[in-house]
């Protein structure tokens, strides 16, 4: 599935404002509950419970808070780039400052897992990293992980 069928391009936040992990992902459970038209409480305690498990910090200042949720039809992407780093407890001990949101159906099964290593795919290349956090347009934004996403489908 390329990443232009789950994420938006009005899902895409170039200057999020967060000083916290908890606060992180607050702001992406509301913008993604206003963009579904579902609860951010549940969203949020989806988020929160996979937090638990493990730190979803993937180092070099990205993270991939990710879930499934109940009664959720397709999967859904949401992109952030922070206003500030902070501390997302990654594997590497660097702060976060790209954040990309992935919420699954229940059911999603493999397709939540290929969504999942598309995106940290597209997340490892130096150069999509460096033009995210050059650039403060979210058109632009979404125009490269969509992009990338095609090139990176094989």
């Amino acid at each position: 599935m390329p990443l232009a069928d789950l994420l938006a391009p009005d899902a895409v936040f170039p200057m999020l404002r967060a000083s916290s992990k908890k606060q992180a992902l607050q702001e992406l459970s509301h913008h993604a509950a206003l963009l579904m038209g579902r609860d951010q409480r549940d969203i949020f305690d989806t988020l929160l419970q996979r937090e638990r498990l493990g730190s979803t910090g993937v180092g070099n200042g990205i993270a991939i808070p990710h879930g499934k949720l109940p009664g959720l039809t397709k999967l859904f992407g949401l992109f952030a780039r922070l206003e500030k780093p902070i501390d997302f407890e990654s594997l590497d001990g660097a702060p976060v400052d790209l954040v990309f949101l992935l919420l699954a159906p229940e059911a999603a099964g493999a397709d939540h897992l290929k969504a999942l290593a598309r995106v940290a795919r597209m997340l490892r290349d130096p150069d999509v990293v460096e033009k995210l956090r050059a650039t403060r347009d979210a058109g632009a934004m979404h125009a490269l992980l969509t992009a990338t996403s095609a090139s990176n489908a094989a």
